[in-house]
């Protein structure tokens, strides 16, 4: 039986769900002595997303590097390591492995005890690192190029999921679009900063209704679709498409349908604090209105700085740490989970 200890538990934790190899090493989960991201944004700029095979070979030429950049960053051995945290799902099942290939090989060398972890609750764990005082419950809204995801976060490592997309998820959405209109990839930050140049009451497109039974679903496809019809109608007319405007218009639209899932969720639960998450919060409009949202409610509103935001090893640790207490451990058959569900532990092979 591993001897858990109290405090002062040092993780070495690993991320390559997607697009970013990441390292870190934390402390208790909230203190970060190392932070070491290398980004492939851009190897996959040229062809306007992400590409599977690309991506895991890249992080088979990374993976060590920025490990040993992390332990070196940190002024520690990996000898002083309490646990080696991982994430296993979900994602892209090539990048995945190789992070976990990784993570398997140290612990098998060392045997320090290995912890997966899931990449949503890594970002919903970033918070704690933000603010090493937050303690749950709280409300979460994570928003990624993968995942729309409203949590109520009941104790560490327990969630309710009170809503998620039912087709594209905000990030993807704005990608697509982005590609619509010719700003290129990644969208996010694109249409943001064009956003600000136009005038986001000229067009209006659809806002997803659903019944009581899922008032907290997100869907965006119907809205990527407005704005491709709203483009193509007004090339059939010999109309300027104005980047700006759409952009604009189009960001306007995804605020407006997440605060007012936030909002009703405030009102329901009678939740006392927001936690944001994900790639997509580090989005300025959207942590604005949300954070003004709070402000008007009187709730208590915490998200990560940006490069806690977007993926990150740091957040792994934060979430491990919480399966280190838990003594959550897995042995050497571990796998990647591409399409691992937030709270679903039943495939993972705990010893």
């Amino acid at each position: 039986m591993q001897r858990l200890k109290d405090k002062g538990v040092k993780i070495l934790s690993i991320e390559s769900s997607c697009d970013e190899t990441a390292a870190a090493i934390t402390v208790d989960g909230r203190e970060i002595l190392s932070n070491v991201i290398y980004s492939q944004i851009d190897l996959h700029a040229i062809y306007g997303g992400v590409v599977p095979e690309i991506a895991s070979r890249a992080h088979i030429e990374k993976i060590n590097p920025v490990i040993k950049k992390a332990l070196n960053d940190s002024g520690c051995a990996l000898a002083d390591m309490d646990a080696i945290a991982v994430t296993v799902g979900p994602g892209l099942v090539g990048a995945l492995l190789v992070g976990v290939s990784a993570a398997k090989a140290l612990s098998y060398a060392t045997g320090i005890p290995l912890v997966p972890v899931h990449h949503i609750e890594g970002h919903i764990c970033s918070n704690f690192v933000e603010d090493p005082a937050l303690k749950p419950p709280f409300l979460s809204l994570v928003m990624s190029g993968g995942h729309t995801h409203l949590v109520m976060v009941k104790d560490y490592g327990e969630y309710d999921i009170l809503g998620r997309t039912r087709d594209d998820a905000v990030g993807e959405a704005y990608d697509k679009v982005a590609r619509a209109i010719g700003l290129g990839y990644p969208g996010g930050p694109k249409i943001e900063k064009a956003a600000r140049l136009g005038d986001p009451e000229k067009l209006t497109f659809p806002h997803p209704k659903f019944n009581d039974e899922s008032r907290y679903d997100f869907s965006f496809s119907g809205l990527k679709s407005a704005v491709l019809n709203y483009i193509n109608g007004a090339k059939m007319k010999g109309e300027e498409i104005e980047q700006e405007v759409i952009a604009a218009c189009f960001q306007k639209t995804v605020v407006d349908i997440l605060t007012d899932r936030v909002d009703a969720a405030i009102s329901e639960f009678k939740s006392e604090r927001l936690c944001l998450a994900g790639g997509v919060a580090s989005n300025g409009a959207i942590r604005s209105a949300i954070s003004g949202l709070c402000e008007k409610r009187g709730v208590r509103f915490t998200c990560p700085a940006p490069v806690l935001c977007t993926d990150n090893a740091v957040m792994i640790g934060a979430a491990g740490y919480h399966e280190y207490r838990k003594g959550r451990f897995a042995d050497l058959s571990l796998n990647a989970y591409p399409t691992l569900g937030l709270g679903d532990r039943s495939e993972i092979p705990y010893v």
